[in-house]
């Protein structure tokens, strides 16, 4: 209930704008300035309770606690290691971030594209820290993580063995904001250990909040020099890298002096006018700067002989050290793998660029009401999580001459990372979309069921399901509403998500759910409408005061249930009695009366003809899958957050829920929506109680 009420405050504290990168999100509750103030006061140096200089810091396995690999490790301040640390200095460069001995080479690529921009530095490393003006042993970054933007401190205790550091550090020893950066993505995931093997677009990802594609360049797709020149023109962030096929081609350099396993930048596109015909070239960087391609189109090559004085200057085609031209032809052939991160509107603040319109939203796969696996588990699909886009424009210079609406789909799942010091790993997730039919067109309040989905193909789908922190896919289609549906391979798995929409063009995207709300038949009947044969049942079964208490309550009608085989039941509690004599009970006796008790029969054998029509497999149970359906019939709409609380509440370990617990759920859920409207001010769909009121009404 702790965490439920927790993420409701964390949904509520989004609205407030809290996540953006200038209101980021306080890691572990710890606000930078008021602790760097504390230690400024007290004299002495912040040491982090929350990342501490420990082995645990290390990591669980190859670095935990008991093993070799963390043996004579010292954790030692930059001021320790030398008589003048700096921050940055002279500017952030490539030559500050040399690996050490953790094998995430992918991050340090992605750090390294850092120092490309300083604008998008600065987003990430706050600026004026520094080991001099207020110094005291404080530090602070900020990342990207699964829709927010997150404020990590750190100490600059750094792990070192026979007085250097460990892990990443710069070339000449004296500038620790690489260190440091990455100490702070270690604490963000758990620990050091757990940034080994990855992926740069990660990286990227994690250092702007934009989405990534990525192409396997052996079956690049026809017009992917064209989508790299619109990437570069919307300033997003392009890497490429060799595939290596053993340990031993790691940084191997080929033939043509390209470095294998290596993490290298896209920094142009362009077309030149070569011997009469237009060729295709791409500039490529090596973060490195020793190793430059030797092929045609390097620097001094003698194809720039036939290329015009003023193209050549255009393309500034001797680049900087480590810069190189090389056809889009040789690109593809020798080149694996191309990353492009596009970027959100609130990273480019240059008007120079253009931008995509993107939309995310926050999910979850729960076991039992949204966990429904892909398309292969028809009883369960759509009860998997909905979304909409709405397409109108179509795209303003189409690749391939034809009108459609290009955008991105991406579907990531949160905490992988965090996940391996468990020994979980991540589930197999894509997606798939569906056109919308003409009759829900418009609507965002409905939840797609299987007549829907099931009598329809998809229209577009992710390309593979992939156990992968992120899929993500490029579409175009017409005009049109659609409908995508995120989902696990395997129905039945747990999971948070986080779902994002790319769109070339301004698209509207939400939810497809349902609106909360009720439909409360209120049936008026007097003494002369009750059958006299029910009269005198009652009369037997009340006693001489003619009422009902809770507790003859429970007795009737769990004799009642005992003696059917159609449908199973643990008995009604006493609980869900209290809540039926207080959801009847007219005139405050705690007791029910015949009207009130006649009101209760025709309750529950409606409520039993609803759950029997959704005992399809006539086990005497109902799936929790028909739960959205059930309330449906009964007269409530509910929304997936709500489905998921019942069926937490009132599914058995099976995730089945009996015919007591159904009773119990609907009952629950009239008292529920009268107590809102008697309380709710308006039409404004809100409440508002002291302490004392909630206290009251949550024991009740």
């Amino acid at each position: 209930m702790t965490s439920t009420a927790g993420r409701l405050a964390h949904e509520q504290e989004r609205k407030d704008g809290t996540g953006t990168n200038e209101k980021a999100v306080k890691f572990c509750q710890q606000d930078y300035e008021s602790l760097r103030q504390q230690c400024l006061q007290g004299g002495g140096l912040f040491e982090d309770v929350c990342f501490p200089a420990e082995r645990k810091s290390l990591g669980y396995n190859e670095l935990g606690p008991y093993s070799s690999k963390t043996r004579g490790i010292v954790w030692t301040r930059p001021t320790e290691l030398c008589s003048n640390p700096k921050f940055i200095d002279d500017g952030a460069t490539r030559t500050d971030i040399c690996q050490g001995a953790l094998g995430d080479c992918w991050l340090l690529a992605a750090i390294a594209s850092l120092t490309l921009d300083p604008r998008i530095l600065a987003r990430v490393v706050p600026p004026g820290q520094s080991f001099t003006e207020d110094y005291a042993g404080i530090f602070h970054f900020q990342f990207w993580q699964y829709g927010e933007w997150v404020d990590v401190v750190i100490d600059d205790r750094l792990p070192t063995r026979d007085g250097k550091l460990l892990f990443v550090h710069s070339e000449e020893g004296s500038e620790f904001w690489s260190a440091l950066l990455e100490k702070a993505y270690a604490k963000l995931n758990g620990s050091y250990e757990a940034l080994t093997g990855g992926n740069t677009i990660e990286g990227f990802e994690d250092f702007t909040g934009g989405i990534a594609e990525i192409y396997t360049l052996s079956e690049a797709p026809p017009q992917l020099f064209q989508i790299i020149q619109k990437a570069l023109s919307r300033g997003s962030l392009l890497g490429c890298s060799i595939d290596i096929t053993s340990a031993y081609e790691t940084e191997a350099v080929t033939a043509l002096k390209l470095v294998k396993g290596h993490a290298y930048s896209v920094t142009g596109a362009e077309k030149v006018n070569f011997r009469g015909r237009a060729v295709q070239l791409v500039r490529i960087r090596n973060p490195w700067g020793q190793v430059e391609w030797t092929g045609p189109w390097s620097d001094g090559s003698s194809e720039w002989n036939h290329v015009s004085e003023d193209e050549k200057s255009k393309m500034n085609h001797v680049a900087e050290d480590g810069e190189f031209w090389m056809s889009y032809s040789d690109f593809i052939k020798h080149f694996s793998k191309l990353e492009i991160c596009n970027l959100t509107p609130d990273t480019l603040a240059s008007d120079d660029v253009g931008h995509w319109n993107n939309y995310q939203f926050e999910g979850m796969w729960r076991v039992g009401s949204t966990a429904g696996g892909c398309r292969n588990h028809a009883a369960t699909f759509s009860s998997n999580p909905q979304f909409v886009i709405n397409l109108e424009d179509v795209d303003d210079d189409p690749l391939d001459g034809e009108d459609g609406c290009t955008f991105l789909v991406g579907l990531m799942q949160k905490d992988g990372r965090k996940l391996r010091r468990l020994n979980r790993s991540l589930q197999t997730v894509g997606f798939a979309i569906y056109k919308l039919p003409e009759e829900y067109k418009g609507c965002s309040n409905v939840h797609l069921g299987p007549d829907v989905l099931l009598r329809q193909r998809a229209v577009a789908m992710s390309s593979t399901f992939i156990n992968a922190r992120e899929v993500c896919d490029r579409f175009r289609l017409p005009p049109g509403q659609y409908a995508i549906i995120p989902s696990t391979f395997l129905p039945h798995k747990n999971g948070s998500f986080l779902l994002r929409v790319f769109s070339e063009k301004k698209a509207d995207a939400g939810k497809l759910e349902e609106n909360i709300d009720a439909e409360i038949e209120e049936e008026e009947i007097s003494e002369s409408d009750v059958d006299p044969h029910f009269k005198d049942i009652f009369k037997q079964i009340s006693g001489s005061d003619m009422e009902v208490s809770v507790f003859e309550l429970i007795e009737i009608l769990n004799n009642i249930v005992s003696n059917r085989s159609d449908i199973k039941t643990n008995g009604f509690s006493l609980e869900t009695g209290r809540q039926i004599v207080s959801l009847l009970d007219k005139d405050e006796s705690d007791k029910l009366g015949l009207m009130e008790f006649h009101l209760l029969w025709n309750k529950i054998q409606k409520y039993l003809d609803i759950f029997q029509s959704h005992d399809t497999d006539n086990s005497g149970t109902m799936s929790s899958h028909e739960m959205r359906g059930a309330a449906n019939e009964a007269g409530f709409h509910i929304n997936s957050a709500v489905l998921e609380a019942i069926v937490s509440r009132y599914a058995n370990a099976q995730y089945a829920i009996d015919f007591d617990s159904f009773v119990a759920c609907l009952i629950k859920l009239e008292m529920l929506f009268k107590m809102f409207k008697a309380l709710e001010r308006g039409d404004s769909g809100k409440i508002e109680l002291s302490l004392q009121q909630w206290m009251c009404l949550a024991v009740y």
